[in-house]
């Protein structure tokens, strides 16, 4: 398996005028970012912090006695998704069957789609993918008997070796996608272990949006899922609808990963449990949205040490058409903005290969296609044409999503490789 790929003109902010090069050779290149070797904006991420947060999350992972299996719809990127399986991680998830396919290419042998399943080239395509690979498998999430029925529907006519491997999705009111009531959990689940055309593997939630980064709610809000989900798995085990050898039991985003542990821990049913945690954006974290969760994280868990932003966006300043405006080469085609506006992180004068502090009151206020309006105390300092600054976000899937490359980064911004993303 290779993840190596080619770097030319066609990847935004690559140095057209030097050829195409391989990702793999790009660290031999000595160029750096700070030297403007490269096209503004860019997207870099730092090799020791995305080194530091994947033995991290690991590490919790191994701590608390659960699997951890990514949601590598994040970064979307071959690459980072098999340096996550290289580090101990047991699967990988992702939203849709598309995206699963760079889960295959990374060499992901257990793939959780956490979502529902329902067109008919979705579901071709997923035994396509299990048949060109043994011992691949793929759970996908199942929440009405609509959705069964439909997939019953499909399979009619149809011969494949195995069934199609399903999760029961608890939901929560008001939400997005899974059962509402126990009432109708139950009654899917005794359709789908009935099934000839699926088979039942366990029980799935996602807590995340029930944070508000507050951990008196949150913690109150999760542990009632938590109770719900146990519920569900102790009457479903009660009546005998879970597998006999080993019942998945899934959820876990990444604001508020450490309320659902009790869940992926759960004890007292017939099989053994795989309690399997699926954060995503620990990978890179950022310098807002989850920044924020971290330090409820922190605060809950007492910890020591725990994520480090990794993802920063580098721009060049263009134009500084007035007194305390300074316009940025980055707008809403670089850089997410659907949590709060990018926070201004690193300061590099022109000429510096060194940044500087970021004055406290520095903002960005708003962002056209491509720009970004920098805002700032003009007499206590100085933003010349030609400075950089560097950008964190919050929310990384939506700046990933941004990019068909990013570049790898030193503690000194020189390059040392590359990932590509495959949206």
């Amino acid at each position: 398996m290779t993840t190596d790929f080619t770097l030319d003109h066609r990847h935004k902010s690559y140095p057209a005028h030097r050829g195409e090069c391989l990702a793999s050779q790009l660290g031999a290149k000595d160029w750096n970012v700070l030297a403007n070797d490269f096209a503004f904006p860019l997207a870099v991420i730092r090799e020791d912090a995305l080194a530091h947060n994947l033995q991290w999350m690991q590490a919790y992972a191994q701590r608390k006695g659960v699997w951890l299996a990514p949601h590598a719809k994040t970064p979307l990127s071959p690459q980072l998704a098999h340096r996550q399986l290289q580090a101990g991680a047991w699967g990988l998830t992702f939203a849709t069957v598309f995206q699963a396919q760079v889960g295959v290419q990374a060499g992901a042998t257990h793939i959780i789609i956490a979502n529902q399943v329902v067109c008919e080239a979705d579901l071709n395509a997923l035994v396509a993918m299990r048949e060109a690979q043994s011992g691949l498998r793929i759970w996908f999430l199942v929440d009405s008997l609509a959705q069964l029925s439909l997939i019953e529907d499909w399979a009619k006519g149809k011969q494949f070796q195995t069934p199609l491997d399903v999760l029961l999705e608890i939901g929560i009111a008001g939400q997005r996608t899974g059962c509402r009531t126990q009432n109708e959990a139950l009654q899917l689940a005794r359709a789908l272990a009935a099934s000839d055309v699926v088979r039942l593997g366990g029980v799935e939630c996602y807590e995340g949006g029930l944070a508000q980064c507050n951990s008196e709610h949150d913690a109150a809000a999760v542990t009632s899922l938590v109770r719900r989900v146990i519920e569900c798995l102790k009457a479903c085990d009660a009546e005998g609808l879970l597998p006999r050898d080993e019942v998945m039991v899934t959820a876990g985003g990444s604001a508020v990963f450490d309320l659902v542990i009790p869940l992926l821990q759960v004890q007292g049913l017939t099989p053994s449990v795989r309690g399997v945690l699926r954060s995503g954006c620990y990978l890179t974290h950022d310098h807002g949205n989850y920044a924020g969760f971290l330090k409820q994280v922190e605060q809950r868990e007492q910890l020591a040490s725990s994520l480090q932003p990794a993802l920063c966006i580098w721009t060049m300043v263009q134009s500084v058409p007035e007194p305390g405006l300074a316009l940025l080469t980055c707008g809403r085609r670089d850089i997410s903005y659907d949590q709060r506006m990018p926070i201004p992180v690193h300061h590099a004068p022109i000429g510096s290969l060194s940044t500087l502090p970021i004055p406290s009151d520095w903002a960005i206020t708003a962002l056209n296609d491509q720009h970004a309006y920098l805002r700032f105390d003009a007499a206590q300092a100085t933003v010349k044409v030609g400075d950089r600054v560097g950008l964190g976000i919050s929310h990384p899937c939506t700046t990933f999503d941004k990019w068909r490359w990013m570049a790898l980064a030193d503690s000194d911004w020189t390059v040392t490789g590359a990932i590509s993303t495959c949206f």
